[in-house]
């Protein structure tokens, strides 16, 4: 079959041929800054059911930067949106009662964009059952350092005058993981995973497609 290439690669890659130095340099920056940006447009879609971590569209554009652009372009993409908003440009998810609690998820960003950009370059982009297993391992990571820092950045006294106010259940921090970092996000989390999973192989039948491959 004429369909598969040679060597398993990432969205970009596959499309963008690697030429000469500088044009390698300019396409990879454009593509770095454009899916930091997707990413912080993503964040401005946001919702709050919960005092701590909104809903946002930002999970989406990592997994997307990473099955896209491979690990290390998706990983520098999410370097670049978190620098970009810790040096004050408006990026970041807005508004909440405790904005800062939510940091923790962008620093999984990175993780989670370079894992997943790792896992497709080795052809779990092309296989959806894979894809979904990539996605998820990326969702994980994203968890991981979100949920520790949520864990961690509330002072007793606050949790409990959240409990008091009837925002928290009990002043624990395993109740404000469950309460204000997992249960109000698996729906959402699991719509977006599947949209970034069934759009990634939808993108490899095209690219097939144009280049006059069997699909």
């Amino acid at each position: 079959m004429q369909g598969t290439p040679s060597r398993a690669t990432s969205i970009a890659g596959a499309l963008i041929p690697r030429s000469s130095t500088w044009v390698n340099v300019a396409v990879d920056a454009v593509l770095i800054v454009g899916f930091a940006a997707l990413t912080g447009l993503a964040a401005q879609i946001k919702i709050y059911l919960n005092p701590a971590v909104p809903i946002t569209g930002q999970s989406f554009a990592v997994l997307l930067a990473g099955a896209a652009l491979g690990s290390k372009r998706g990983g520098a993409s999410m370097l670049v949106y978190l620098m970009a908003g810790i040096a004050g440009i408006p990026v970041f998810a807005s508004g909440g009662v405790s904005p800062g609690s939510s940091r923790g998820y962008i620093l999984g960003f990175v993780a989670a964009a370079a894992l997943v950009g790792y896992l497709c370059e080795r052809g779990w982009g092309r296989n959806p059952l894979k894809l979904i297993a990539a996605m998820l391992a990326g969702e994980a990571a994203i968890y991981v350092f979100g949920l520790w820092w949520l864990a961690f950045y509330f002072t007793p006294a606050q949790l409990a005058a959240s409990v008091s106010a009837g925002k928290l259940s009990a002043a624990t921090h395993l109740a404000v993981v469950w309460e204000w970092g997992v249960k109000d996000f698996i729906i959402g989390d699991t719509i977006k995973l599947l949209m970034a999973a069934f759009g990634v192989p939808l993108a490899w039948v095209g690219i097939r497609k144009l280049k006059g491959q069997d699909v």
